[in-house]
């Protein structure tokens, strides 16, 4: 059975997961209201998309 011959240090381990962390989704500004939004998406507030009404925002 594979065991390890040493205990890994924290410096070991800690390097190793310094890539496994959250990332922030990129925000842009709507063009129509200026409200943040998510890119590529419908906003969530005035219901538009590339300049068209997609969904009704009430």
């Amino acid at each position: 059975m594979a065991v390890p011959k040493r205990r890994t240090s924290k410096k070991a381990k800690r390097q190793r997961r310094t890539h496994f962390k959250l990332n922030v989704p990129g925000m842009v500004r709507c063009p129509e209201c200026g409200e943040l939004k998510r890119s590529h998406r419908v906003c969530k507030s005035c219901g538009t998309y590339k300049g068209e009404e997609v969904v009704d925002p009430s």
